[in-house]
């Protein structure tokens, strides 16, 4: 079984994540470009700007979220590459608990997402705290944050030293901008029994709009503004 990237629960507990960039040349696989299913190192490699502010439209509405690459430079840019060519398009907020956090990251594709758990995330320190309506890269051990994010839904400072796998903190890369309600209203009835990742790993969206078919989703993802 694979180690989950995951936050502790608000007391213990599993579960918890990670995103692209340059606009599109467009390539075969499943009319996606090559910037998602075939990344070179050079397309890795490029830096995000020094913040920027992304739209997020949900099933629930859209909110916004302003990036700060001095907060995690090598995670911002990894969630530039991922937002600017739409990988989270039809991903699912798979784990949100009241007062504390909603989280997505699988695309919802298993041959998408494989592409990119090949592609984690060397370890930065945690720099800013774990506040309400802060946006964090989740992980679950050395070098494992890829695409799965969460927000925080309250402030949630201890996750700023918590441990996982040895490795201390849960960096923070955004905060929102405008929308914090949208993620209030996230669904969260399935708390109690969240999501396996290994199911979703293997079986994507199919898994979720099968046992868990009231979550949330989101539609698609743009670049509003940024500043170098």
């Amino acid at each position: 079984m694979t180690r989950p990237n995951s936050v502790p629960a608000r007391r213990t507990g599993p579960a918890l994540l990670v995103v692209g960039f340059l606009v599109a040349t467009t390539v075969a696989a499943c009319g996606q470009t090559s910037y998602l299913y075939d990344p070179t190192p050079e397309m890795l490699a490029a830096q995000a700007p020094d913040s920027f502010v992304v739209a997020v439209e949900t099933s629930e509405g859209t909110f916004t979220v302003m990036m700060h690459r001095s907060w995690s430079p090598l995670g911002v840019d990894r969630v530039y590459h991922l937002m600017i060519n739409n990988f989270y398009a039809g991903a699912r907020l798979y784990r949100v608990v009241d007062g504390f956090v909603a989280q997505w990251g699988f695309s919802g594709n298993p041959v998408l997402d494989s592409v990119w758990r090949d592609h984690s995330l060397p370890d930065e320190p945690t720099v800013s705290s774990n506040v309400r309506g802060v946006v964090s890269f989740a992980r679950g051990g050395p070098e494992t944050r890829s695409y799965t994010l969460f927000v925080n839904l309250a402030d949630n400072v201890r996750l700023d030293a918590a441990e996982s796998g040895g490795i201390v903190g849960y960096p923070p890369i955004g905060i929102i901008r405008e929308g914090l309600g949208v993620i209030d209203g996230f669904y969260s009835a399935y708390s109690d029994r969240t999501p396996s990742q290994d199911s979703i790993r293997m079986l994507g969206n199919e898994y979720l709009r099968r046992e868990y078919p009231q979550l949330d989703s989101i539609v698609g993802t743009r670049l509003v503004t940024s500043w170098r």
